[in-house]
């Protein structure tokens, strides 16, 4: 049998999960053929899908009318209609969860963006949403504020699966990583079965080399331009390195011999956006052991046609990652200001497209009413 560039990717210990959802998705069969087809084992969602699909998708016209009924404020709305996509998802996902041990057969949802600054308000939604979606294979969405740290560690400590979202920053990074130990010593310290509680870390990447890149263009230097392209790499590389030395220490193995595991870095953002680069550039060039790579469709469907998968490309390349780091600082990029830059960008996208995603179900809610 023809080992297909998904399938290797899968041999190779990278996770594939999409990075998209839909009702029409679901009730099409697209996402359940996915997983036969193209080795996908999960799915990530954001307010961007979100809004994507309650602009484009007549599937939700029945449900707004229903909703428009009953007196559903616009909020309530998005509630209702958000987690009956991932309630849905979680249940076509249900066999891949049940064969991997819960590692896999994962469906993200993200807290509201708007309470990014607020740490109760994300621990109340992350326990609200959790509850709603009433599946263990329920990822819950947290942003890697400094304001997320302490609730992604109470939402952990409550024996609920969280996914890190837009990390940037390799010190972030390490925090994040730290807020997701302290969680589970307190899950521990509650009575909850460890094994039973993931995580994974989203660590992102072409933003990276987008913003990087327009100010290595800027620049104007030969020595600047034949950086372009590489500090997305670079950067994910040296937090999978971060990664290994965090889960070698001695507290971690503490927590692994009480049947923790251990939290994946996950490569979010690995559509291309420059397309002077090969677009498979983020999954093939981040592969290592124990990760996932969440991939636009575009992008899954460009590697499984023609990506080239050559074992791992991440372990060993540490030296010359942090050397391309250097050298982009003698360039006068400001790696820190960059990564603060895009974080902030991050949110302030995340809440722009909730406010989309509000005015779509407002405006169908108050037609459903007219009707």
């Amino acid at each position: 049998m023809t080992c297909t560039p998904t399938a290797a990717l899968s041999e190779a210990g990278v996770s594939i999960w999409l990075d998209d959802l839909s009702r029409e998705r679901i009730t099409s069969g697209s996402l359940k053929d996915l997983i036969s087809s193209r080795n996908v084992v999960g799915v990530t969602t954001n307010p961007s899908i979100f809004a994507a699909a309650l602009a484009n998708g007549e599937s939700y016209a029945a449900q707004v009318q229903q909703l428009a009924a009953s007196g559903a404020d616009v909020d309530k709305a998005v509630f209702e209609i958000t987690t009956d996509d991932v309630i849905q998802a979680c249940d076509v996902f249900a066999p891949v969860y049940a064969a991997t041990n819960g590692v896999d057969g994962r469906v993200s949802i993200e807290v509201d963006p708007r309470l990014s600054r607020d740490t109760q308000g994300t621990i109340n939604e992350a326990k609200e949403l959790f509850d709603k979606v009433g599946r263990s294979n329920v990822l819950i969405k947290i942003p890697a504020t400094q304001e997320g740290l302490p609730a992604i560690s109470a939402v952990l400590a409550a024996g609920i699966s969280v996914n890190v979202t837009l990390i940037f920053s390799l010190q972030r990074y390490r925090e994040v990583i730290n807020a997701f130990m302290v969680g589970i010593e307190q899950a521990r310290e509650n009575g909850h079965d460890l094994s039973t509680i993931h995580s994974v870390a989203s660590f992102f990447v072409s933003r990276v080399d987008a913003e990087i890149d327009k100010r290595l263009d800027a620049a104007g230097s030969d020595e600047a331009k034949a950086l372009k392209g590489k500090a997305g790499l670079a950067n994910a590389r040296l937090a999978y390195q971060v990664f290994e030395e965090s889960f070698a220490t001695e507290r971690w193995q503490v927590l692994a011999a009480a049947g923790a595991n251990a939290q994946r870095p996950l490569w979010a953002s690995t559509g291309v956006k420059d397309p002077a680069l090969p677009d498979t550039l983020y999954v093939t060039e981040l592969v290592a052991p124990g990760v996932v790579n969440t991939m636009p469709e575009k992008t899954l469907e460009a590697t499984a046609d023609h990506g080239k998968v050559t074992g791992d490309t991440v372990t060993g390349t540490y030296a010359e990652s942090a050397a391309l780091l250097d050298a982009l600082d003698r360039q006068g990029v400001d790696y820190n200001e960059v990564v603060e830059l895009l974080e902030a960008e991050g949110l302030d996208k995340f809440v722009v497209s909730w406010g989309e995603l509000l005015e779509t179900v407002s405006t169908a809610l108050n037609g459903a009413r007219e009707a």
